[in-house]
């Protein structure tokens, strides 16, 4: 019924006419209802250097580009709203490669991505309408980048998943691992996922061959219908991040992304799948990553992690806790290398493993849990007693949503 009431508020605000574009220029034309200028509708791509300014909201009001050769400055306290949407007709923002994004909100001052649906306004930090596990009503950020990624075929180049195949605005992938799609600051997205086919959803984050140039640091993404941050090769860094409510995995790497996740939250929601899904490379070219410092909250329902397909990477200081018995749950609930690609990797040394904990559930031993000998570098302590996992207090009520809503307060 919590749904069902937030749906309806859904489709009473996609009525709301929302005022007047930008012109790719930084020069908003007229209002079309007066009152209110200070919500602006974003109808095309934007081919020239752009600012869309403090104390405004713009509405996306179809899959918007910022195309290459041009930057997009998003001031503090700016509010992007995505049109609902699926299919087609997925609204999304798009840093496409040669582009740059320049979001750099602050602690006090956050940029926040969302739908037409929340009635969020400027100086807000929770919705004052839709709850945080009321996912798919728009699509979310994409940003898109020349660096290497590991292609099935060693392609250089490809598509991105959720965007289609007709908008090359989608290409991502190259040779240049510094590149540089801008900066991401204090930024939260949310209530995105916008499926446009079968098994092709929108992520909250999505990163494509991204480049080391770019900064990307305090961001949260709140109940995406998919994965929560999704690399896609790329050597791009991330530090501060908070996924709550993904209705797929809330980390997922792919492609041989080669660069590090410092301090991390994932918050598995009810339709969590996997906390992560580390996936291998799917050509020849070969690269690792890092994930470290993280805490991860189960729902009974999801596994800790899954690394496939010949994962590689260093996993430590990780803390899990709330996990369910995957004996009373058909598997659910386990830490598990899958097929003989990852058994290989894990032997080998190019899967690595180093102080992960976790809080059992009573009864539970740590081999229940930690599959294929990656028990050897767990350990079980009691709730509350971690000596490793994420810094929460990266995550200030006065910019994050979760944590304004108490949800990192047992963390």
């Amino acid at each position: 019924m919590k749904k069902f009431n937030s749906l309806l508020t859904m489709f009473a605000a996609v009525v709301i006419g929302f005022t007047s574009c930008v012109d790719g220029n930084d020069n908003p034309t007229p209002p079309v209802v007066p009152g209110e200028d200070d919500v602006l509708r974003v109808e095309s791509n934007i081919t020239s250097n752009t600012t869309w300014e403090t104390g405004k909201t713009y509405v996306l009001g179809g899959r918007i580009a910022v195309t290459s050769g041009n930057t997009l400055t998003i001031q503090p306290g700016v509010i992007v709203k995505g049109e609902v949407g699926s299919g087609s007709n997925a609204t999304a923002l798009i840093i496409a490669r040669g582009a740059k994004i320049d979001a750099q909100g602050t602690a006090t001052s956050p940029i926040i991505f969302t739908t037409v649906a929340d009635e969020i306004a400027p100086g807000q930090i929770a919705s004052p309408n839709l709850e945080p596990d009321l996912s798919g009503l728009w699509g979310g950020l994409i940003v898109l980048g020349n660096a290497k990624a590991s292609l099935a075929g060693d392609v250089t180049e490809t598509q991105i998943e959720g965007i289609p195949p007709s908008d090359t605005n989608g290409l991502y992938g190259g040779s240049d691992d510094a590149d540089n799609s801008g900066v991401l600051k204090y930024i939260s997205i949310r209530h995105g996922g916008a499926n446009i086919g079968e098994g092709n959803e929108i992520n909250g984050l999505t990163l494509g061959g991204v480049g080391s140039g770019t900064v990307i640091e305090n961001v949260e993404v709140i109940a995406n219908q998919d994965d929560g941050i999704e690399w896609f090769g790329g050597a791009v860094s991330v530090k501060n991040a908070l996924v709550w409510n993904a209705g797929d995995d809330g980390l997922d790497t792919d492609q041989a992304w080669s660069g590090t996740m410092d301090n991390f939250i994932v918050l598995c929601g009810s339709e969590t799948d996997h906390a992560l899904e580390i996936d291998g490379p799917e050509g020849s070219f070969n690269a690792a990553h890092t994930l470290k410092n993280g805490t991860v909250k189960g729902n009974n329902v999801a596994e800790l992690g899954d690394f496939r397909d010949g994962a590689r990477g260093t996993f430590e200081n990780i803390y899990f806790f709330n996990f369910a018995n995957p004996a009373d749950t058909d598997g659910r609930g386990d830490f598990s290398l899958s097929g003989d690609k990852t058994l290989a990797t894990f032997a080998d040394g190019s899967l690595k493993f180093a102080n992960l904990e976790i809080t059992l559930a009573e009864g539970v031993e740590l081999s229940a849990v930690f599959k294929n000998g990656t028990a050897a570098h767990a350990t079980s302590v009691a709730a509350g007693e971690n000596t490793v996992g994420a810094d929460k207090t990266a995550f200030a009520s006065t910019w994050s949503w979760a944590a304004a809503a108490g949800a990192i307060s047992d963390l």
